[in-house]
């Protein structure tokens, strides 16, 4: 079956979010809820909610114009708008007589062999289909969606016994190409794997705190990074979530668990969070909960609250001697002879024990837990990942020495990893105590499964180059922050060198990687080194190397596909416009920043942004349309928050791709290479007709109103007014004479060479890397 129409019933914050996302997804969706009590509009829950979902931060739509796809109604009204989706969401509230009342009503108006599914992560399917038709209990299953559907990646899905497995098949298979989801398969079981082990890890934590008298910012330094969590910790995951939803999630689970679990001795009510909550201090969408920030006086001060008296004190960023020894030796945190040691051992040792006790009763293999961890909680290893960082042996007898019974799936391993690569494949300890090699869905190619599979075909210290099959390269960036230096544009030049006319053993390259991030950048830190010891050549130097690296793979003789994800920003982005195609995973967050430290992109981002605005359609005729529409974007370093919104800023174009399943970029790219690599023709040279002094003094007097209103700071003009410089042709240009690439270049780097030497721009660049943040001046 597919998936052309969809409905969501229940338009509360999970509701509407799963209909925003099917939106994005492009598919037609009726989002219905209760009729409204007051005014003459019936539908206006529904239409009020997706109203909140255009004005919501972060943004539920990848674009505004999504929310076209989404149409409101009501349960009495409009139920017969139902007859015609595949699939129907139920996200109503959690009780089963209010929803096996709905199901009642759905059932015979839905049509045959239409999918239903609950959105619940509390109720059993077998309460949930009790009294259900036999058509309705074959066609029903849950889909848990972890909120915001559009950001979080996990999709729980549980079959029951009459649940058809060509439903369960179509729905997962939807989820993951069409919607993004790591879809795991979960038993019928509380909480199913995210939720069931993710509560249990954060009342450990809580209560470890508490017992050992630790700050939370000494437990959220503890817990955070040094464990693979996100720098959030366990605090401040509980302010983003709700400590109001903490003890609504503990009561279900209470509910349900079988008397022995874990949980039950573990769930602790403390009166100082049960203040906080009574008090309005329910985390980031209330007056604040453990962090909070005080903006007495007109200063904002961020605070943390005291666990041991409920009251409120500056924050302090700890210095954890334990932490700083230990580095990313995980083993060596927990062995650390102090209180810091003793909460890292007791909070390792019983989450992780807890979440070897429950396989298989919650998921039949390791990965599957894994999986949900990470794609649930944002943890960069799942718990079996973490057990074999810290040696199964050596785990078993942390619990022990903690009075844990060690699990028996830690014992099975004696000593051995839950997970090896042998062949060049990934395997994982499966419960009968064997090795399985971990599947990949069809379609699915990982640069870290090429990886353990091959050596690098040619590699460098920022950069390397893979051999991903069927006569394709990539280069993957490997630098810090997979920021842009010589030796990635050196990587560049040695792929161009061994792909040659694209007609031997190499017919086309990908640029592609796995980190977070695409590309922050180019190295600003290398670059204020250079600044302060008056590198200028060195500079120069960089900067030309750039244009030569990006050009060359622009023209060369073979196709060249970038596949970004996270941010590609800067230089990052540049790559992106040099490229003949672009396969952006959904995610991506892209845009030329660099007026942000004072500078203008000078790896051909001008003059490509240039050519983008001259040949878009809705460009009026003429040169300064096109000289406008890139000078607006490059100086507001307008940012793309979405590929979706990237092709209204141009930074895409029309024709490129967007995959919404992060595993699946590689491989959509790869596919796309060899699409183009068949009958492939380089692209010619352009040449720009520009105004020179006439036009860039159209745009300086844009620029006046600006910082008349205070839009733009003295800097600002500096910047600024080199970006119209360049966009304009320069001081000879006139439309009479067409100005090459090559003499775009050469603006550009002048330009940038005449920013870096003012004291304007190092105090940004300076700025940028001592805070983060970019300085106004």
């Amino acid at each position: 079956m597919q998936i052309k129409r969809a409905a969501v019933i229940g338009s509360g914050v999970m509701g509407s979010g799963i209909a925003a996302h099917f939106a994005n997804a492009g598919i037609p969706v009726v989002l219905l809820d209760i009729p409204a009590k007051e005014g003459d509009d019936r539908s206006a829950i529904a239409r009020g909610a997706i109203q909140k979902l255009l004005k919501a931060d972060p943004a539920p739509f990848m674009h505004p114009k999504n929310a076209k796809l989404v149409t409101p109604g009501n349960l009495e009204d409009d139920l017969a708008l139902l007859a015609d989706v595949d699939w129907i969401v139920e996200a109503i509230v959690e009780n089963p007589a209010v929803k096996a009342d709905l199901y009642r009503r759905i059932d015979p108006v839905r049509k045959d062999g239409s999918v239903v599914s609950s959105n619940t992560s509390t109720i059993p399917l077998g309460v949930l289909v009790d009294g259900q038709s036999d058509a309705f209990r074959r066609d029903f299953l849950i889909t848990h969606f972890f909120n915001p559907p559009r950001y979080m990646r996990l999709l729980e899905i549980v079959g029951g016994a009459a649940t058809r497995p060509d439903a369960l098949a179509a729905i997962a298979d939807f989820c993951d190409r069409s919607l993004g989801k790591g879809v795991v398969h979960c038993k019928d079981t509380p909480g199913f794997i995210a939720n069931r082990i993710g509560v249990y890890w954060i009342q450990t934590a809580i209560n470890a705190a508490v017992d050992l008298g630790l700050t939370v910012e000494e437990a959220d330094a503890i817990v955070g990074r040094p464990m693979g969590i996100p720098k959030t910790g366990v605090f401040g995951l509980v302010d983003l979530v709700g400590l109001d939803l903490m003890p609504h999630i503990a009561k279900s689970l209470l509910a349900t668990l079988p008397g022995n679990d874990p949980y039950r001795a573990a769930f602790r009510e403390h009166a100082v969070i049960a203040k906080m909550i009574a008090d309005g201090y329910t985390g980031r969408k209330g007056k604040g909960g453990f962090y909070r920030l005080n903006r007495a006086g007109g200063a904002k001060v961020k605070e943390a609250i005291d666990l041991s008296t409920g009251e409120y004190r500056r924050s302090e960023k700890p210095r954890l001697e334990s932490v700083s020894t230990a580095g990313r030796d995980l083993r060596a945190l927990a062995e650390f002879p102090d209180r810091t040691g003793q909460y890292a051992r007791r909070v390792l040792a019983r989450t992780l024990a807890y979440a070897a006790s429950l396989v298989p009763e919650i998921a039949d293999s390791v990965v599957a837990v894994d999986e949900g961890m990470r794609l649930g909680y944002n943890w960069k290893q799942g718990p079996f990942e973490l057990i074999d960082r810290l040696g199964t042996g050596w785990f078993a007898d942390l619990c022990r020495s903690e009075g844990i019974p060690v699990p028996p799936l830690v014992e099975q391993a004696a000593g051995r990893p839950f997970y090896r690569v042998e062949d060049g494949k990934l395997q994982h300890l499966t419960t009968a105590g064997l090795y399985d090699t971990v599947v990949r869905p069809d379609g699915v190619l990982l640069l870290s499964d090429v990886k353990r599979a091959s050596k690098p075909v040619w590699k460098n210290g920022s950069a390397s180059l893979w051999d991903i099959g069927d006569g394709v390269l990539c280069v993957e960036f490997t630098s810090k922050m997979n920021a842009l230096d010589g030796d990635i544009m050196a990587a560049y030049g040695k792929a161009i060198r061994l792909i040659g006319d694209g007609k031997g053993e190499w017919k086309a390259l990908v640029v592609h990687n796995e980190s977070d991030n695409f590309s922050v950048g180019a190295n600003l830190g290398l670059a204020l080194f250079a600044l302060n010891v008056g590198l200028w050549p060195q500079i120069e130097e960089l900067v030309e190397g750039g244009q030569r690296a990006y050009r060359a793979l622009k023209h060369a003789p073979f196709p060249v596909v970038a596949a970004p994800s996270g941010l590609a920003l800067g230089g990052g982005c540049e790559i992106l416009l040099h490229s003949d195609h672009v396969q952006a995973h959904a995610e991506t967050y892209m845009g030329l920043v660099e007026v942000g430290v004072g500078l203008i992109p000078a790896w051909g981002g001008c003059t490509e942004m240039l050519a983008r605005h001259a040949a878009n359609p809705k460009t009026p005729k003429g040169p300064m349309p096109a000289i406008a529409g890139a000078f607006e974007t490059i100086s507001l370093a307008k940012v793309a928050k979405s590929a979706a919104e990237a092709k209204d800023l141009l930074y895409l174009r029309p024709g490129d791709g967007i995959t919404m399943n992060r595993d699946r970029l590689l491989a959509d790219a790869k596919a796309k290479a060899l699409e183009l690599a068949a009958n492939y023709t380089p692209p010619e040279k352009a040449t720009y007709t520009l105004p020179g002094p006439n036009g860039r003094t159209a745009l300086e007097l844009f620029l006046e109103g600006f910082a008349l209103q205070g839009k733009a700071t003295p800097h600002d003009m500096v910047v600024c007014g080199k970006l119209a410089e360049v966009l304009t042709g320069g001081a000879k240009a006139d439309v009479t004479q067409p100005v090459t690439e090559d003499q775009m270049l050469a603006l550009e780097r002048a330009a940038f060479m005449e920013l870096v030497r003012t004291t304007g721009t190092i105090d940004r660049v300076e700025h940028m890397l001592t805070t983060g943040k970019p300085l106004r001046n």
